[in-house]
């Protein structure tokens, strides 16, 4: 019997030890509010651009061009993309706000060796996503900009998984899994973007803060 205790002991220990060095490999403080703000901040994005491209949607002036199933205007382009740009600014910024009052909470920092490996492995894939994704709006490619974005962003996740919470992965495979049928369904890009970067953010973060956030 008093093997056994030495034993379970022991296993108790290792486990702790175990725990202890995964935490100080993996950025755990990931808010799972976060992911639901980001979410709606992408629903209202879609609403709005979809609002934005229905408006000016014409076939008469030979200015336009073919966007989401309507022909639309360069200037109205112009400004869906700033109107992308400040939705990503919104979102990062409670993203970061978030994270930063739950990684107080746990005692870790915001900033350490593990989340400057999470945000490079996240950046690799994001910013050529970007870059691919600003050069085929400059070629008039935007049936494939929706597809694109999803499956880079997919990759990002799944590449940053090594170095936080292993449930990203799987949301990074579900991003793939809709970009890749995104770019067989050409010219229903915003609501594959709102199925991506809203439903899926919304639901992951609903599932992170009901299983992390609330323990």
């Amino acid at each position: 019997m008093k093997e056994k205790d030495i034993k379970k002991k022991s296993l108790d220990q290792l486990s702790q030890i175990h725990n202890m060095m995964e935490q100080s490999s993996r950025f755990i403080s990931l808010s799972g509010l976060s992911g639901i703000v980001a979410g709606l901040t992408a629903l209202s994005g879609s609403l709005y651009a979809y609002w934005a491209i229905s408006s000016a949607a014409t076939l008469d002036n030979p200015s336009m061009v073919r966007l989401d199933m309507h022909t639309i205007n360069h200037e109205v382009i112009k400004d869906l993309i700033f109107a992308g740009i400040m939705m990503l600014v919104v979102a990062i910024s409670f993203g970061v706000l978030l994270t930063y009052k739950k990684a107080n909470k746990k005692g870790q920092s915001l900033w350490s060796k593990t989340s400057k490996r999470l945000l490079i492995n996240l950046c690799i894939p994001l910013v050529t996503g970007g870059l691919f994704a600003l050069i085929l709006i400059k070629h008039e490619l935007f049936g494939l900009v929706a597809p694109t974005t999803l499956m880079f962003y997919g990759l990002a996740l799944i590449n940053a998984s090594k170095y936080t919470l292993h449930d990203i992965r799987y949301l990074g495979l579900f991003e793939i899994f809709l970009g890749l049928i995104s770019s067989y369904f050409i010219g229903y890009g915003l609501l594959f973007w709102a199925l991506g970067f809203g439903l899926l953010h919304i639901i992951y973060g609903a599932t992170m803060y009901f299983k992390y956030d609330r323990s």
